[in-house]
């Protein structure tokens, strides 16, 4: 077992702190409540059940006890679709700044004529 793995087992215990689980490989691992959902949590008990099997992903694993912190919450989240967005350019054109970089010596010799027009 390796941080990343994903890998099922059963719900063992319920604290109001985390779910403890005890994974298919043997060893045991805890979801902490911040790992179990993305957003708040108002009661761990509603959300899990001991018995419960769960799918979760290892994201730390203490090499000596064979102890693993574990996540749902990783799992929900690649579920997800968060569009990718751009400020100063469309995503389908990868021009980036050069529209900038072009324009840049107009725009100084414009800035420059008002400021002499100004005095």
């Amino acid at each position: 077992m390796k941080i990343g793995d994903k890998i099922t087992g059963t719900i063992t215990g319920i604290k109001p702190y985390g779910a403890f689980v005890a994974l298919e490989n043997g060893t045991t691992g805890l979801i902490h409540i911040s790992e179990i959902k993305t957003g708040y949590i108002d009661n761990i008990y509603n959300v899990l059940n001991i018995g419960q099997e769960v799918l979760v992903q290892v994201v730390d694993l203490d090499e000596f006890t064979q102890k693993a912190s574990l996540s749902l919450r990783t799992l929900e989240e690649e579920n997800h679709h968060f569009p990718h967005r751009h400020r100063f350019s469309n995503s389908r054109y990868k021009i980036g700044f050069k529209p900038l970089a072009n324009n840049l010596p107009k725009w100084t010799k414009e800035s420059l004529e008002y400021l002499k027009d100004r005095k």
